[in-house]
């Protein structure tokens, strides 16, 4: 059977056809795009907070692992697994929480541009005008924020992974005591995830009270 090739650029054209779509369906039933992006920041901040708390928690059964002291090592190897398992599903989920706020704010943005360029009265223009480049100026900041703590999600999770890689492989105490030097690294990996993680969520915080009380 013939493999049929689609560009890349027609895929993204098909995603962004899909997504005027469904923006267009949700505003024929009252629902805007600003309430689409007050519900996706808030779900991209939620997906954020649970996912801090993963890797807090592989954090911690990687310590209870690399302090080991005897009983049944295959166990603990597989709590682990199971830990680290959830926590990159989580990392995914912020990932595409986070693209799916991009979506919905590149398409508000645009629209409010059009629409700003439709008014008559003068005054009216400039209210508006200012109030999105103050709404665009704070979604920067949130956006920004948010791709932050994203590029730390792969650090996190490359040192981790590898370790229960090796354990896999490697269910035996001299492993384990080769793992003790390593907490340090992955430790410092996750903090500096958790400090990028807590800013983006301040960030969403301020971005939701913004829409929501404007």
């Amino acid at each position: 059977m013939k493999l049929i090739r689609i560009p890349f650029a027609f895929l993204l054209l098909l995603s962004a056809a899909c997504s005027s779509l469904y923006y267009d369906a949700m505003e024929k039933m009252g629902v805007h795009k600003r309430d689409i992006m007050v519900d996706r920041v808030t779900e991209a901040r939620d997906s954020q907070s649970e996912a801090k708390e993963q890797f807090l928690s592989a954090l911690d059964q990687f310590k209870s692992v690399v302090d080991f002291h005897g009983g049944d090592l295959e166990k603990e190897y597989d709590k682990l697994n199971a830990v680290f398992l959830r926590t990159e599903a989580g990392a995914q989920r912020v990932r595409d929480r986070i693209a799916a706020v991009e979506n919905v704010a590149n398409a508000l943005f645009r629209e409010w541009r059009a629409e700003i360029r439709m008014y008559d009265n003068k005054d009216f223009k400039q209210v508006s005008r200012d109030k999105y480049r103050a709404t665009r100026e704070r979604y920067r900041d949130l956006r920004r924020a948010m791709k932050n703590a994203e590029a730390r999600l792969e650090p996190a999770l490359a040192p981790l992974r590898d370790r229960v890689l090796f354990l896999k492989h490697n269910l035996n105490a001299s492993a384990i005591a080769g793992l003790s030097g390593e907490l340090i690294n992955v430790q410092s990996n996750v903090d500096e995830l958790i400090r990028e993680m807590e800013t983006a969520i301040a960030r969403a915080d301020a971005f939701i009270a913004s829409l929501s009380g404007s």
